[in-house]
């Protein structure tokens, strides 16, 4: 039986199997059906039942899908082959109980993310490939397994303090459904969940245009131009980076840049990193303390006051502000920026995480400016878009 292992690790499928269709062949036809049901859905019952039944092959099946990345049957599924497969071999290789996989497998294959071939025979859909992809898999653990609960109890936290924003980094809905005072990446971090974590925010932005690129945010007018070319000389410090992703990317884009690029982030956290560029410095560092790198060219805050409400916010930009360099130093922030109306669901849905996980939120541009410019005392010379759906960047400086 080969051994279970957790956190980072390998994929035999490309990541950008993550993004392409499950069954692009099968939606016309469900969408048909669906549309169909409607016509009795105020009229008949059964025409209820049917259109719910239709519907329900669009939802998750979540048991099932993080039983299969926790015990790595996608990953095994996807060494084997891309044939059709049978429950009892797939159990027997996994050490798994045949009865108990077999029914898992079952509800997988009638909910559509396991193609059923014959009796307890199945083939992996791109949906279940995907999922033998750390980025993708161990993201289901790290942000559903360990922390559903805050909003499925939003509701009882929110009645019991009198149906109030949140605004209590100490006080929220995820710490009350669980009854712990630890945060959310504490609480992950008991669990075992870290790593997980870690690899989650590897896919986070997966499939949006990368805000180094040139279309979206022209790191050498802006950034390269004008920097200070002693090689010993901080560049970019991504402050609170994880373990180096953005970093990375940044490196590819732009290999040869001025100074120094520096990854910033807490003793557990860097003591995850596996492998990481040799030009990336690490250091350990929160964010809630003085800033250790002056005069840089620029330091980048990647989703990181989304965690936070305003009063912590303004003291994380305070020691971030300290830092820089006036006429100098520059402030990248890259988060959502929600419109007044017609916001994206992908920015609504993660301002409902931010919300019952951290008592924190996305934020609108009104709201950016007046934690930025109000609170923090820091200047926004442009805000850049990266297209419909995908995070801005938030460029900031030091007022003259």
């Amino acid at each position: 039986m080969p051994a279970r292992k957790t956190g980072q690790g390998q994929s035999h499928v490309d990541v950008s199997i993550a993004t392409e269709p499950n069954d692009i062949e099968a939606v016309p036809t469900l969408l048909k059906e669906i549309s169909l049901a409607f016509n009795s859905l105020t009229t008949d019952n059964a025409g209820r039942e049917k259109l719910l039944a239709k519907c329900r092959t669009l939802t998750g099946a979540m048991a099932g899908l993080n039983f299969g990345v926790d015990s790595r049957l996608w990953e095994l599924m996807v060494q084997n082959s891309d044939e059709p497969q049978k429950a009892s071999e797939l159990a027997e290789q996994l050490g798994i109980d045949h009865v108990l996989l077999s029914r898992l497998m079952r509800h997988l294959g009638a909910t559509g993310y396991l193609i059923e071939i014959g009796v307890d025979e199945y083939r992996l859909t791109n949906f279940t490939k995907a999922m033998s992809i750390p980025a993708i898999g161990n993201s289901y653990l790290a942000m559903l397994s360990c922390t559903s609960a805050g909003p499925m109890r939003f509701h009882e936290f929110s009645r019991k303090r009198n149906w109030v924003n949140p605004t209590d980094a100490k006080d929220t809905a995820m710490m009350y459904a669980y009854g712990t005072t630890m945060d959310t990446f504490s609480w992950q971090q008991s669990l075992g969940y870290g790593s997980h974590f870690s690899d989650h925010m590897s896919g986070y932005a997966l499939g949006f245009l990368p805000w180094m690129a040139s279309s979206f945010y022209p790191v050498k007018e802006r950034l390269i131009n004008g920097a200070d070319t002693d090689p010993e000389a901080p560049f970019l410090v991504d402050i609170g980076g994880n373990v180096g992703h953005d970093l990375e990317l940044f490196h590819k884009f732009h290999p040869e840049v001025p100074g120094k690029l520096i990854l910033q982030d807490l003793p557990v956290v860097i003591g995850q990193i596996q492998d990481l560029e040799s030009s990336i410095l690490r250091m350990e560092y929160d964010f809630h303390t003085k800033q250790p790198i002056n005069g840089a060219r620029a330091y980048y805050l990647h989703n990181c006051l989304h965690d936070w409400p305003d009063e912590v916010c303004e003291s994380i930009l305070a020691q971030v502000k300290a830092a820089m360099k006036l006429g100098y130093s520059r402030l990248l922030i890259h988060e959502h920026v929600i419109p007044e109306m017609a916001a994206y669901w992908e920015a609504t849905a993660l301002d409902m995480v931010m919300l019952t996980l951290m008592s924190a939120q996305e934020r609108t541009r009104i709201a950016w400016y007046n934690l930025i410019e109000t609170r923090a005392g820091l200047t926004i010379t442009k805000i850049w878009s990266g297209g419909k759906g995908s995070q801005s960047l938030i460029e900031c400086e030091l007022p003259l």
